[in-house]
């Protein structure tokens, strides 16, 4: 992933813990250098231990971060514009010769 605008970075503690998915910066640690994840502030059903949890977590294998393994957050970034192609008509008769699927 390309680090993000620098800007746009804010500091772990105003994050959105309503359960918002968000981008987080984690810090390096000896067992390897900073990465980014998606996150979202969550209690777990079991102990009731709130904190930021990994969106590719699953029940048996949660992915969780503390405060202070987290050097950052920014929200997720808008969806992409629609394009061009996307919403261009169809050309020509093979449209036509193809719109109930009989045309293969």
């Amino acid at each position: 992933m390309v680090n993000p605008d620098p800007a746009l970075w804010q500091p772990i503690a105003t994050a959105p813990r309503d359960g918002t998915l968000v981008l987080v910066k984690i810090r390096a640690t000896e067992q390897g250098p900073g990465e980014f994840d998606m996150v979202r502030w969550s209690k777990s059903a079991r102990s009731a231990e709130e904190s930021w949890v990994a969106t590719d977590s699953d029940p048996f294998a949660r992915v969780a971060y503390a405060d202070n393994e987290l050097a950052a957050w920014m929200p997720l970034p808008g969806q992409l514009p629609k394009l061009r192609s996307a919403t261009a008509a169809p050309s020509g008769s093979a449209a036509a010769d193809e719109s109930d699927g009989s045309g293969v």
